[in-house]
């Protein structure tokens, strides 16, 4: 009877093995694991050595709910391996919002060392234009120049500049500049003053020239606003200050207005040879040479042709100060004189006059766009 127990005992512990095992032991699902990213060895389940990328998280989770215990990813890794976009620094809460890429992501584009640049632009506006300073003097219509401001004449302007300068760091380059604007002229056409009004009188020559000499500051903005294009364009801005010296060459301005010196009496009872009138009036102005405090304002983006070769495309507007005249002017004029009879002649000598002091000046300053081509060293 004893025995019988026992046996029964001994067959119920044995036959309940197996739940309790399974309660602390549970089987594992291959097919789980398998999609999980798990892989059998002879010590378990084990995440793929092989694998190329990590497991996420809840891989991890859901693979440890289904082992029944704490998973652990002992994927191998690849230091040398660099995948996915590059690598920013910055965050809302540290910097704003802003994203830049480091330096050393493309210190090819960072500046470096020494270089000589070549810069050609296309002038997009000119500002400035030509007035007479003289324009209260008595008689001042005498001598016929531009009372009303007149614009500048410009043909196709194209501003050239040669740059010499260095990299303090990767962010700020200092360079002197030499910078020439040709292709302007005192206007065609100008308003003079008749003495009780104003009339159009034709201008030839005038030439304008700037040769300007500056030094630039330029830093790298990219820290604020990232780099462009996948990193291609790094953008810019920059600023100058210098001297410009302006020049105007000699020009002639004709008014072929009939100016009546009679105050409009008529030539009856004037006596023979008295002044009747004058006409065509030339009028020689000297030119002339200031110079004259300039400064310019520039923003662009930089990017490498090849190694040491860089462009920078830009955007500039230089203010070059006032180009002025020497003040000298000479006038020769036909007058007219009373027969006596009632009727007029043209003098037989030239009437000729020296002005001294009358100048005549204006502003110019320039925004134009433009390459710059530089050789780093």
């Amino acid at each position: 009877m004893r025995k019988t127990k026992f046996l029964t005992v001994l067959a119920g512990f044995i036959a309940s093995v197996p739940v309790v095992a399974d309660a602390a032991y549970p089987v594992y699902n291959p097919q789980a694991m398998a999609n999980n990213g798990f892989v059998m060895t002879g010590n378990g389940y084990y995440l793929q050595p092989t694998q190329k990328t990590n497991i996420m998280p809840q891989q991890l989770q859901a693979a440890s709910a289904v082992n029944g215990r704490p998973m652990v990813n002992v994927a191998k890794t690849n230091p040398n391996r660099v995948t996915g976009s590059l690598p920013r620094v910055g965050s809302s809460a540290t910097n704003a919002g802003r994203q830049y890429y480091q330096a050393a992501d493309y210190n090819r584009l960072a500046e470096s060392g020494l270089y000589i640049g070549v810069s050609a632009a296309y002038s997009t506006m000119i500002n400035g234009g030509m007035s007479a300073d003289y324009s209260g003097e008595d008689k001042s219509f005498f001598a016929p120049g531009s009372f009303r401001e007149s614009d500048f004449k410009k043909d196709t302007v194209i501003p050239l500049q040669i740059s010499v300068g260095a990299a303090i760091n990767s962010d700020i380059r200092v360079d002197f500049s030499f910078m020439r604007i040709s292709g302007l002229s005192y206007a065609d056409n100008v308003q003079t003053y008749t003495g009780d009004g104003y009339t159009e009188a034709s201008v030839s020559g005038g030439a304008i020239t700037s040769n300007s000499t500056m030094l630039n500051v330029y830093y790298n903005i990219d820290s604020f606003t990232g780099y462009m294009m996948g990193g291609s364009l790094r953008p810019y801005i920059g600023g100058g200050v210098g001297l410009a010296l302006n020049t105007i060459a000699d020009y002639v301005v004709f008014d072929g207005t009939f100016y009546d010196e009679t105050d409009g009496m008529g030539l009856d009872g004037i006596p023979a040879g008295t002044l009747t009138g004058i006409s065509d009036v030339y009028a020689y102005h000297n030119g002339g040479t200031m110079e004259q405090l300039a400064f310019s304002l520039e923003a662009g983006v930089t990017t490498e042709m090849n190694e040491g070769l860089k462009l920078d495309f830009f955007v500039r507007y230089a203010n070059l100060g006032k180009i002025k005249t020497s003040g000298s002017i000479v006038v020769s004029q036909t007058e007219w004189l009373s027969d006596g009879a009632g009727d007029e002649y043209e003098a037989p000598y030239d009437s000729v006059f020296h002005y001294t002091k009358w100048y005549e000046s204006g502003r110019l300053s320039n925004l134009d766009v433009g390459v710059r081509l530089r050789l780093e060293f």
